[in-house]
Formats: C-alpha cells, sequence, structure tokens
C-alpha cells in the first residue's frame, strides 16, 4: 500500500481523469458506406461552411492536410486547384481542412491561386468527426507572400487523409495512405468507377 497520503490521493484522482469518459473516448473510425455526421467550420472567406448545405448534393472529396505552405501540401492542393474544371465537370467538389486559421488559408489560396475552399479546423474537432489523427502543439511556418514575409502559425497538426463523399451523403472511399502530388489524379480515377 502507499505510505504517503498525498501520493495515493493523486494516484486515485489520475485513475479517476483517465476513466472518465470525457477523456477515455473511443476514436471515430468512418468506414467505407458510413454516413457522415454532420459538422461545420469556417471557410477562408470567413463565412460557415456547413456539411447539410453540400452533402448528399455531389460528391465532395475532403481532403486533412497538415499545413498552409509546406512542401507536400502545396503539392497536394496545386493538384487539386490544376485539375478542378475535370473534377468539377465529373460534380465534385473539393474541400481541404487543416488546423491553420482563416487568415492562413487565404494566404496560401493568395500564394498558389487556389480554386476550392479551405476549411479552417482550429480545434481539431472536424479531424475528429471523420477520425483522422491530431497532433497538439503550436508550429510556424514562415513563407514570403507578394514579397512580404509571414508567420503562418497554427496549434494543430492534422494526418493526410482523403475522403470521397458520395451523392447518398457516404463514404465511398477512405485513403489513410495518401501520396500527396498524386492525390488529385487518383481522386479522378476514383470518381469515375463510382459512376
Amino acid at each position: 500500500m502507499f505510505a504517503n497520503p498525498p501520493v495515493l490521493a493523486a494516484v486515485l484522482f489520475l485513475l479517476g481523469v483517465l476513466s472518465h469518459p470525457l477523456v477515455a473516448q473511443t476514436p471515430v473510425d468512418l468506414k467505407i458506406g458510413d454516413a457522415v455526421p454532420p459538422f461545420q467550420a469556417k471557410e477562408d472567406s470567413g463565412k460557415d461552411w456547413k456539411s447539410a448545405d453540400h452533402l448528399g448534393k455531389h460528391v465532395v472529396v475532403i481532403y486533412f492536410y497538415p499545413a498552409d505552405m509546406t512542401g507536400g501540401c502545396t503539392k497536394q492542393a496545386c493538384g487539386f486547384r490544376d485539375d478542378m474544371k475535370s473534377l468539377k465537370d465529373k460534380g465534385v467538389e473539393v474541400i481541404g481542412v487543416s488546423g491553420d486559421s482563416v487568415r492562413n488559408h487565404q494566404l496560401f489560396k493568395k500564394a498558389h491561386n487556389l480554386n476550392f475552399s479551405l476549411l479552417a479546423d482550429v480545434d481539431g474537432k472536424v479531424a475528429e468527426t471523420f477520425g483522422v489523427p491530431v497532433t497538439a502543439g503550436e508550429k510556424t511556418v514562415k513563407a514570403t507572400i507578394d514579397g512580404k514575409e509571414e508567420q503562418l502559425t497554427r496549434s494543430i497538426t492534422t494526418a493526410r487523409w482523403t475522403f470521397v463523399i458520395d451523392k447518398s451523403g457516404k463514404v465511398a472511399a477512405k485513403n489513410t495512405m495518401v501520396k500527396a502530388a498524386e492525390d488529385s489524379k487518383a481522386i479522378q480515377e476514383l470518381v469515375e468507377k463510382l459512376k
């Protein structure tokens, strides 16, 4: 037994906290065929983006990425940008999601002329809805945009996962091993098979 009452109290407190349902939740694991739970977040315009306004109306690609203005994430975003006409012709809406702020997204879009919405998931709630792993901790990326050095700070970093949501609002595909530069092409091939 514990000879030290304060140590015993600390152990009992920790056991109580760790067994509390809010701390020890089972992580979400959206599978193919599952309906996507409703969610919303601020998009780069600063307006609320609500899943109810988009899901179930057409095919929606939701891709999670670690950070604005970084190498792989820029290649992934530019791939979607370059293939946007083809994707739109197939009835696909593309949404990028990261832990970056609305301002960071605005700078990222401006720097790379991105032509689709980016959601600011600063608290990781959207990632949580999809079961995407999140790492907490503030990180900053420095970038020169329009000749001015900018600091893009985020408080969480998400894993690079991509989901395709079909017209019924269900997960049609889930990729947890995304190759950033090839994601858009892979999505186009996948969407062709959905028809």
